[in-house]
């Protein structure tokens, strides 16, 4: 039994070639609480390794903090996942990025499991590295024609193996490359600090992508189906 999904109501912008980005379909207030807490371990990880966090006065973007040990101040961008791909925005002109271009560290907090989260991995990975990484990531995308709408996230997997095909896994990996600096339990009691404020840009860009992997194991379990019975079909 073949099972064929029309994806016309999606509009053209949130569209990838290979991938599908939906916006906030699946967000619920748990996934908001493990969000908090992923970030909340972030910081305490730091502290544990002996880094002053600080949130930068003035400063709009809410995943950047200033750390600091042994007179030494770094600039970093803390990021969470609760499917295991990061993600950053490039700028309103589309010729850099957003959040990640002036950071010494991106700081990444992700789930051990995607659909039984137990443990947050927290990743330390240098500035330099990430930039690059999103820079091929970008390239290869761009050559492939995919529509990539500035200021929206552009996606990279912390723990596939980098490859060329499938071109969503050019610069993937740095979870690989960079193990967890520590693994902390999910306790599900740590919550966002009353008051934080968010950046409409942040949340744009860790707003999480669906792949059409993802979709058609969705669709599968729903309809009762194997998945190579499912076939999905995109249009503007």
């Amino acid at each position: 039994m073949s099972q064929e999904v029309l994806a016309s109501f999606l509009p053209l912008p949130q569209v990838e070639k290979g991938g599908i980005n939906v916006t906030n379909i699946f967000k619920t207030p748990e996934k908001a609480s493990i969000r908090a807490e992923l970030f909340q371990n972030a910081v305490e990880t730091l502290e544990k390794h002996g880094w002053t966090v600080e949130r930068i006065p003035r400063e709009g973007k809410s995943s950047v903090r200033r750390i600091t040990k042994d007179g030494v101040t770094k600039r970093v961008s803390i990021r969470t996942t609760q499917d295991k791909w990061i993600a950053f925005p490039r700028n309103n002109k589309d010729n850099g990025w957003a959040t990640l271009r002036d950071v010494d560290y991106v700081v990444a907090a992700s789930v051990d499991d995607r659909d039984n989260p137990r443990f947050a991995q927290i990743h330390m990975i240098e500035g330099d590295e990430m930039r690059a990484r999103f820079d091929r990531a970008y390239a290869a995308r761009k050559a492939a024609g995919f529509v990539m709408p500035k200021e929206r996230g552009i996606w990279v997997s912390l723990y596939e193996r980098e490859s060329n095909d499938p071109v969503s896994h050019v610069g993937a990996g740095a979870g690989l490359v960079h193990p967890p600096i520590a693994t902390v339990p999910l306790t599900g009691e740590k919550g966002a600090k009353a008051g934080e404020e968010v950046d409409p840009l942040e949340v744009r860009a860790e707003e999480a992508p669906l792949t059409i992997a993802e979709a058609k194991r969705r669709l599968a379990l729903s309809l009762g189906v194997n998945e190579g019975d499912i076939k999905i079909t995109i249009s503007s």
